[in-house]
């Protein structure tokens, strides 16, 4: 029982941290880089906002519930990091993540779903035919978050040794992460089986 529970728990972390699919990773930089540390409370909530969506989409999925076109789905999920890296590129130092709290939780939701579709097929292979699928997910998603929480609490720091000691203005910061994104996504995007 504890076996199959920290194989799933490590399944979860080895997902977010695969270096082959590291758009996971990608997003969560995106959507962290903005904030400090002392944002950490609001970085938190959004970051569980987005295990929720994960993990609603596996639900869905794992339960037959919805089928997606693989391909849209891994098109759809670059696309969700560029239009996070873009909104940060033109709202970078404006306070626009304090200000549009609504709008941003929903979206980062929105693309927990999607991300979450992108690694249905695999989820289904992991429980297959499973008589506790939702424990599964539910072991899963915990391995998920607490991948999360290190990638954020990385970002966190990194952010803040350049703006203490480098002395990179906030808005700096979150440009040349938000960009460095951008042009790491758009060979994705571009790349993508949909396209063909």
């Amino acid at each position: 029982m504890l076996d199959n529970f920290w194989f799933n728990v490590k399944y979860g972390i080895n997902h977010v941290l695969d270096i082959n699919g590291y758009d996971h990773v990608l997003f969560l930089i995106v959507l962290t880089v903005p904030y400090l540390f002392k944002d950490w409370k609001r970085v938190l909530l959004l970051v569980t906002t987005f295990t929720v969506g994960h993990t609603l989409s596996l639900i869905l999925a794992a339960y037959s519930v919805v089928r997606v076109n693989g391909q849209l789905v891994e098109f759809l999920i670059p696309i969700s990091i560029l239009i996070v890296a873009l909104f940060n590129v033109f709202t970078a130092g404006k306070g626009a993540q304090k200000e549009r709290v609504g709008v941003l939780f929903f979206t980062t939701l929105f693309f927990g779903l999607v991300h979450g579709l992108g690694f249905a097929r695999e989820f289904r292979m992991l429980v297959g035919g499973s008589d506790n699928k939702l424990l599964t997910l539910v072991e899963f998603a915990l391995g998920i978050e607490i991948a999360q929480i290190i990638i954020v609490f990385v970002v966190l720091i990194l952010g803040y040794i350049m703006q203490t000691i480098f002395r990179f203005s906030k808005r700096d910061w979150i440009m040349v992460i938000s960009a460095i994104v951008v042009g790491l996504v758009i060979p994705m995007i571009l790349e993508s089986d949909f396209l063909a």
